[in-house]
């Protein structure tokens, strides 16, 4: 008795062909949103922790009377017995320090976010000052007043203290914001303790109300009473 064996039959080259422009055609949909939801959580990130910063800041304050600033090195270092504060404080790593160092800040966490230059979160070890917010642990900017002067909340509540992601190509830009990274947005941290998003202009510019955020004069968070608000950059690994 003959049996009849049914072959089937395989793809041909043409059909695979299209399979495989089906699947890259998905692929190619798929990409731009899972990279939208990547640098979503990422913003989301650098919000949280900005507002962990925030908290910080304020206790900060009440304890030492203004925001992190180099006169205040000598009165933490003498208060804490150790010698973690910097006198000299030239990136928002020594302010941020200051914060670790008055034994308010218990983590490096928080001053970490996705930037350019702060890509691997820190590793939490600060039992020395070497250690403490190393080179790539900060992800914000500290605003003090012309670089050496720290702001305070007696000034306008909404003037900003804290901000990131700063444009970072080998160097940085005095004030400017990286586009790429929390797709047009810059995450800022206000004087009262709130945190917002703004919109980043192709010139780099985070725009707070209608004018790029360390602008001064009329219609301006800084006014026209002399202020000079700079951006005090992270050390970058």
């Amino acid at each position: 008795m003959k049996t009849n064996v049914t072959h089937r039959r395989g793809f041909t080259l043409v059909e695979l062909l299209v399979v495989i422009v089906i699947i890259a055609a998905l692929a190619g949909l798929t990409a731009p949103m899972v990279i939208r939801q990547r640098k979503k959580a990422d913003q989301t990130e650098a919000v949280n922790n900005a507002r962990q910063i925030g908290l910080a800041m304020l206790d900060f304050e009440s304890e030492y009377g203004s925001f992190p600033e180099g006169e205040l090195a000598e009165t933490i270092n003498v208060n804490t017995g150790e010698e973690f504060a910097d006198s000299t404080i030239s990136t928002s790593n020594d302010a941020f320090r200051q914060l670790i160092a008055a034994g308010i800040a218990q983590s490096e966490v928080m001053f970490f976010c996705k930037t350019a230059y702060s890509t691997k979160k820190p590793d939490d070890v600060m039992n020395t000052k070497q250690r403490m917010l190393e080179k790539g642990d900060v992800g914000f900017g500290y605003i003090m007043n012309s670089g050496n002067k720290a702001f305070s909340t007696a000034g306008s509540p909404g003037r900003v203290l804290v901000a990131a992601p700063l444009k970072y190509t080998g160097s940085f830009e005095n004030g400017k914001f990286d586009r790429d990274i929390y797709d047009n947005k810059a995450v800022v941290l206000k004087m009262d303790n709130s945190v917002i998003s703004l919109n980043v202009n192709k010139d780099g510019d985070a725009i707070l109300g209608s004018k790029p955020l360390l602008q001064t004069g009329v219609d301006t968070v800084w006014g026209t009473g002399g202020v000079t608000p700079t951006m005090l950059n992270p050390d970058p690994k």
